[in-house]
């Protein structure tokens, strides 16, 4: 996604398992399939559909959470170029530019072969997604300037998932949720199937292939531990991303690759909504000060999350937006001038800021405040108040003069901090997931140290490094959720090849 925004600001994420459409079958020790894909998000519905399409009979999709989906629930469209939804009002998004965009910006530490077989799948994939019943809204951009290559569906990813995996089980596909994938079985170096768990009892998949699209390890304290840079980075919309499926991987023979690289998202707190007015009020690119009350960023990069997300990290994990009334006016009464994806518009007028603020004060978390002056304001955000009054004045003149002579921020975003009460927000780094874990190749076959394939393991996903560099890239919109189709139908595809090629 790129999984998008959207969605993926509810509240603890437990809005995911609301209404499971598939149940776990009856519990059994065994059984025999041509496939197993182990994760039912977008990559693995993905793949399912995809190799079900391509002549594979039978083919079984598990999943542990109760509920389908995983963080493609919560995103709202996905990446193409050269696609016929552009074509048709005149957006020019070349393969080449596109490929050109995303080697530059990871300076050539993304996998080149395997970013050209995702950019060149692309626009099949949107008249793939249409084949199978996925209707398309518009296409546009996540960031001012960045290519048109966000191709936004009709009832956001979470309704594309499931009327993928409606096909999937209309023609024989089957959906076996609350049943995690333990560990492959693996013979003289073949993968041949998955060792799982089904109503706390082992079941044993023997197959052909398997597909592991488990999303990432967001959720584990020991892999985000040992790989980050910053550990307590906010998970939005993940739950149960262990890493399961690519230490599964790593137990085969494949080796790392990605690991480390957050899909990061602007600077935020923990169970708030993608449309809290208190969020949009803090995240607007005013003034945004460190731990100490200095400042450290131009404040408009969190319109590019992943340049916000590295700026907070480098300046020690905490920033604190700081505005006065007269903001705080304007914001209710002319609204926002940054969007916050497809929930709050440019305008939405913030009329919702006040009960927010004071539940989040009641709350006791210390991470909003509100202060009749900044002696008092310094004191209750814990800096300086010498450093936070010279940061204040630099700003109120920079906004006198309509000029940044700091970090050369547009003049339209200098506001000055003069009139009480005063308002504080501390923020910290946020994620949509982790983008990495398992060396494929551009078949997305596991590869080990010596760069081979394993036989019979194909790696997707979130699951999957090599897509991006050292940064998330947010220039080509869309490219997590487009990387989670075209990587699942790729290794659908080819797994189908090597499914035939083994009989």
């Amino acid at each position: 996604m790129n999984i998008q925004v959207g969605r993926i600001l509810l509240a603890s994420g437990l809005a995911l398992f609301a209404a499971a459409p598939f149940t776990p079958a009856s519990a059994q020790k065994s059984m025999s399939v041509d496939l197993v894909v182990v994760g039912a998000g977008g990559s693995g519905v993905s793949a399912a559909r995809q190799a079900q399409m391509s002549g594979v009979k039978n083919v079984v999709l598990i999943e542990k959470q109760p509920a389908i989906g995983g963080t493609a629930n919560f995103c709202e469209g996905m990446f193409a170029a050269e696609s016929s939804l552009q074509s048709q009002v005149g957006i020019v998004v070349t393969r080449e530019h596109a490929f050109r965009t995303i080697m530059e910006y990871s300076h050539w530490k993304a996998n080149p072969r395997l970013v050209r077989a995702f950019i060149d799948k692309s626009a099949e994939s949107i008249e793939w997604m249409k084949q199978n019943g996925v209707a398309f809204k518009y296409v546009a951009a996540t960031t001012p300037g960045a290519p048109m290559t966000w191709h936004v569906f009709d009832g956001l990813c979470k309704k594309a998932v499931n009327t993928l995996a409606a096909r999937f089980t209309e023609n024989g596909g089957k959906i076996l949720t609350k049943t995690p994938g333990k560990s492959l079985i693996n013979e003289k170096g073949t993968v041949l199937g998955v060792t799982a768990e089904q109503d706390g009892a082992p079941l044993e998949i023997r197959a052909k292939a398997v597909i592991i699209a488990t999303g990432g390890y967001a959720n584990s304290k020991e892999l985000m531990t040992k790989y980050t840079d910053y550990p307590d980075t906010i998970p939005i919309g993940n739950i149960g991303k262990d890493g399961d499926g690519i230490k599964m991987a790593w137990a085969a023979g494949a080796a790392k690759e990605g690991m480390g690289v957050l899909q990061t998202y602007r600077p935020g707190l923990p169970k708030y909504l993608a449309n809290s007015h208190l969020m949009a009020a803090a995240r607007q690119p005013y003034l945004w000060i460190d731990h100490n009350g200095f400042r450290f960023t131009d404040e408009t990069i969190q319109s590019n999350w992943p340049f916000a997300g590295n700026a907070l990290v480098k300046s020690g994990g905490t920033a604190i937006s700081i505005f006065d009334a007269d903001t705080r006016k304007f914001l209710e009464t002319n609204g926002i001038e940054q969007p916050m994806g497809e929930y709050l518009h440019s305008g939405s007028k913030l009329m919702k800021f006040e009960e927010e603020l004071q539940k989040e004060i009641a709350t006791g978390n210390n991470k909003a405040f509100v202060a009749n002056s900044l002696a008092e304001l310094a004191q209750k955000i814990g800096v300086n108040p010498a450093v936070l009054e010279e940061t204040i004045t630099q700003n109120n003149t920079f906004a006198e003069q309509r000029a940044d002579g700091q970090f050369f921020k547009s003049p339209k975003f200098l506001r000055p901090v003069k009139t009480p009460p005063f308002y504080a927000v501390k923020l910290h780094p946020t994620m949509l997931g982790t983008l990495g874990g398992v060396r494929v190749n551009e078949k997305l076959q596991a590869v080990g140290e010596n760069g081979m394939p394993i036989p019979g393991l194909y790696v997707v996903g979130n699951d999957a490094g090599g897509m991006y560099g050292d940064t998330y890239d947010l220039l080509m919109s869309g490219s997590t959720m487009g990387f989670a189709v075209n990587s699942g139908r790729i290794a659908g595809e080819n797994a189908a090849k090597y499914i035939g090629a083994a009989k």
